[in-house]
């Protein structure tokens, strides 16, 4: 069975910062484009960044400069480094991947960042 596990979340700061991980696991044979995106509730999940296979990023206009997407393929692993935090990026931040052929979805990790 494969998955994506996330690691990382917790409170901090306004101002202060985070790193989240995200490993694929399982029987894995193809792993492309990887990401991260947010969700609050009663708000629509939003994507916050994307790096493909080769090292091409995108980010939410909310984010750029301050969040940063890179990835170990020998790994399998996803990070999302989140400098100068704002009470604003508060939300349960989720790990998604273009994994097997499927688009997938890790649990999620509580991020909450303190005013």
């Amino acid at each position: 069975q494969v998955q994506l596990v996330e690691s990382g979340g917790g409170l901090v700061q306004a101002g202060g910062s985070l790193r989240l991980s995200c490993a694929a696991s399982g029987s894995i044979f193809s792993l492309n484009r990887m990401g991260w995106a947010r969700q609050v509730p009663g708000k629509q999940r939003e994507s916050v960044a994307n790096i493909t296979t080769g090292g091409s990023t995108d980010y939410a206009d909310s984010v750029k400069g301050r969040f940063s997407i890179s990835r170990d393929n020998a790994k399998r692993t996803v990070y999302l480094q989140m400098n100068s935090l704002k009470p604003e990026d508060t939300a349960v931040y989720y790990c998604n991947a273009y994994l097997n052929y499927r688009f997938r979805w890790g649990q999620g990790t509580q991020v909450t960042v303190s005013s």
